[in-house]
């Protein structure tokens, strides 16, 4: 990931030149630096060697030699490389094969033929996602060895700046706080943006294409029906496992589409969120209170329990 003053810097991979062409103006008009390869293997090559320059990958399924699954299959079975944000740019809409690229690692989806906008946006929220994680990991880990020590304890906050400052901390409860501090700041933020706020999931949509969503977010927070709403966290290490609960003050939600990665919603501009948390974050993952609640659960390994 470059500092070099653009909105971020992309790699672009797709047979189809008018495509290819297309891509790369629309988002050099958007400040955006684009690197192309015209196949799966340019691709690898160009990846091999500027990967830790670029913010994503906009990729296409169907190439000749190496198509666009296993070129993601490649990029994901990096443990480093693994972390880039991947568009799959497909003219393959049937519900199992956009199934089967969530599966191979496939954050975003954006059908042929897309929406200028849409393709921008979605870049965006996706360099915006990939900046936020390495900033998150960034701070992770240098309070871990005192916070072992912790067995229980509880915290408030508002804000949204306040919840990730919060995912920051908690992770250092963690074994392992890499994996947990994403999972932990999307539900965090999920709790006061859609718990407290009551923001819908198509508002949240149109304020992210229109780029007015924190904006949206501080003005709701400020009304004063919402001013002094909290979500409260609590936190509790046994022997066996480490467990968080986050509970907020809203009325709760219908939560049982977004535990799964849903194909109708995958070329969405957001809504991942709960989903990646279960997958990627904790071992055990559950909502209480018709959605109020959350519970997140880590099982500690071995060597952890028996010290």
């Amino acid at each position: 990931m470059q500092d070099d003053g653009s909105a971020g810097t992309v790699l672009a991979v797709d047979d189809d030149k008018v495509v290819l062409s297309l891509i790369t103006s629309l988002l050099e008009a958007a400040g955006y630096m684009v690197l192309q390869a015209e196949d799966g293997l340019a691709g690898w090559e160009v990846l091999s060697d500027t990967w830790r320059e670029l913010d994503v990958v906009l990729l296409d399924r169907n190439m000749p030699g190496m198509d666009g699954l296993e070129l993601l299959g490649r990029i994901k079975s990096d443990p480093e490389m693994a972390r880039l944000p991947v568009v799959m740019v497909t003219a393959a809409v049937e519900k199992h094969e956009i199934a089967e690229g969530i599966l191979a690692g496939a954050y975003y989806y954006l059908t042929k033929p897309f929406d200028n906008r849409a393709l921008v946006t979605i870049v965006r929220t996706a360099v915006s996602d990939f900046r936020d994680l390495n900033g998150l990991r960034s701070e992770v880990g240098r309070f871990r060895k005192m916070l072992e020590l912790v067995r229980r304890s509880s915290f408030e906050f508002q804000t949204i700046s306040d919840a990730r400052d919060l995912a920051i901390l908690l992770a250092d409860f963690f074994p392992d706080p890499e994996r947990v501090v994403l999972g932990l700041s999307e539900l965090l933020v999920n709790s006061v943006e859609h718990g407290n706020l009551g923001m819908h999931y198509e508002l949240k949509g149109e304020l992210i294409s229109e780029n007015r969503w924190l904006e949206e977010v501080e003005r709701l927070q400020a009304r004063p029906e919402h001013a002094e709403k909290k979500v409260m966290v609590y936190y509790e290490r046994s022997d066996t496992e480490i467990s968080i609960r986050i509970r907020d003050e809203g009325k709760g939600f219908d939560w049982h589409s977004y535990l799964e990665l849903d194909p109708a919603r995958v070329t969405d501009n957001h809504g991942r969120g709960i989903a990646m948390a279960r997958m990627m974050s904790f071992d055990a993952m559950e909502y209480l209170d018709n959605g109020k609640e959350v519970l997140c659960r880590v099982f500690l390994p071995a060597d952890e329990v028996a010290s």
